[in-house]
């Protein structure tokens, strides 16, 4: 749209169903790879994809004219499918239902990257869960615990 102008960063996180530790490192980077690649064939520019076993974050800059709820349903119908289709894992595969989005401004977009690519440190120090919990407590964003993932612990 002509005369339209913006800057909108948006990290998602979500969860492989039942916080089963199934993407393996074997073929993850090429998960995340496939993931940059749904988010750049709906015209929003991905920055990083990461996560662990259980998890993903994706970071991208999104444009107005695409509803956030929309490339998210997107990115775990594709993904799942994808997973599927080559056999990464016995049984079927599927992302729980949510997800987390959070905005960020572009003093920010350095730092989300880093945290995303050092997602494996990261998570030697604190469980998938408890940063879950964080990020809704920094964002402030109001949550009734019985709506949330199903944690594995």
């Amino acid at each position: 749209m002509p005369g339209t102008y913006s800057q909108i960063y948006l990290q998602v996180v979500f969860s492989v169903n039942g916080r089963a530790n199934l993407i393996n490192p074997s073929w993850r980077e090429e998960l995340h790879q496939y993931i940059a690649g749904i988010i750049r064939s709906k015209s929003q520019k991905s920055i990083i994809v990461g996560g662990t076993a259980d998890h993903v974050h994706a970071f991208f800059n999104l444009k107005p004219s695409l509803c956030p709820a929309d490339l998210i349903r997107d990115i775990k119908c594709n993904s799942s499918k994808w997973i599927n289709e080559r056999g990464f894992v016995l049984g079927h595969f599927s992302w729980q239902e949510g997800y987390g989005v959070f905005s960020y401004a572009q003093s920010q977009v350095e730092n989300v990257y880093n945290y995303i690519k050092n997602q494996e440190e990261h998570h030697k120090k604190k469980t998938f869960r408890e940063e879950y919990l964080d990020f809704l407590k920094k964002f402030d964003v109001p949550y009734e615990d019985r709506f949330l993932f199903d944690w594995v612990e």
